[in-house]
């Protein structure tokens, strides 16, 4: 299955999207309480699509229930990497690992083996992403609570990534398997963060809503058109294309936050832009 060019547009436009609402949830104060509000804002939008559409056919259930479970875990760690480190440094590391992860269970398990010049392509995007990281801070403690947590969170992933890959395609209706999945991150992410924060998350939400909305746009559109990609083209590729989101990540830090975007990451730049070249071969 090859990948082709309005889904290779489309998948990069996801991740501008992508490094959009990362970067609010880093901009934010409280980045626990941003987290969960967005996770509502897309949930509340994923439900008010979702009763246009037909539902995913049920052996898709499963998949979605998996998928609520891991992003719990997602959104957790991911708050925490952005208490402890840069945006340029844990986003970098947390979309690196994932796609390696990824195109050696879809070789070995989902039959899915890639081409040379393809898997070439996911290694120099990978390379690109992670030499993107940069330390920032003089904090031992910090530093290796930041790097713990992001990478903790690129192996969720590449677990999230396989589990709803297979969902979507199992649903027949990839749309609409997106928005299911976003009303359940919707509830489920919200509740874990209240077993922790309280009455804050309803009353942030209450205040930030606009924001909280904004954000879930982001995230509904980014992750929606990686699922339906993922019914189009290889998950490897999918996966690996998702990940150029840090160079858009990279150029939003060096704007509105503050972060330098030095030779080193012109250099990964082309690394990435190379892969993007090879993956198109």
């Amino acid at each position: 299955m090859e990948i082709s060019l309005a889904v290779t547009l489309a998948v990069l436009g996801g991740a501008m999207l992508h490094a959009s609402w990362n970067a609010l949830v880093k901009s934010s104060a409280d980045k626990q309480l941003d987290t969960a509000a967005i996770s509502a804002g897309a949930g509340l939008l994923a439900l008010g699509a979702m009763v246009w559409l037909p539902a995913p056919a049920p052996a898709s259930y499963p998949w979605l229930a998996a998928s609520a479970v891991v992003h719990i875990f997602y959104f957790a760690l991911l708050a925490d990497a952005y208490r402890w480190g840069d945006l340029s440094f844990t986003y970098p590391v947390m979309r690196g690992g994932g796609p390696v992860i990824v195109a050696l269970v879809g070789s070995l398990v989902l039959g899915e083996s890639l081409p040379s010049a393809q898997t070439l392509g996911i290694l120099l995007i990978c390379a690109g992403v992670l030499a993107f990281a940069t330390v920032r801070t003089h904090d031992p403690v910090a530093l290796r609570r930041a790097l713990g947590f992001a990478l903790g969170n690129a192996a969720v992933v590449a677990a999230y990534t396989i589990i709803d890959a297979q969902g979507a395609r199992a649903s027949g209706e990839p749309v609409s398997y997106a928005l299911w999945f976003f009303f359940a991150n919707g509830v489920a992410v919200p509740a874990w963060f209240a077993l922790h924060r309280g009455r804050a998350v309803a009353d942030y939400f209450a205040r930030h809503w606009p924001r909280a909305l904004l954000g879930g746009a982001c995230t509904l559109g980014s992750y929606g058109i990686a699922l339906w990609a993922m019914t189009q083209a290889p998950i490897a590729l999918v996966a690996a294309l998702r990940e150029t989101s840090v160079i858009f990540g990279a150029l939003l830090g060096a704007l509105f936050l503050g972060e330098r975007f030095t030779r080193r990451r012109l250099v990964a730049t082309v690394a990435v832009l190379a892969g993007l070249v090879a993956l198109r071969a």
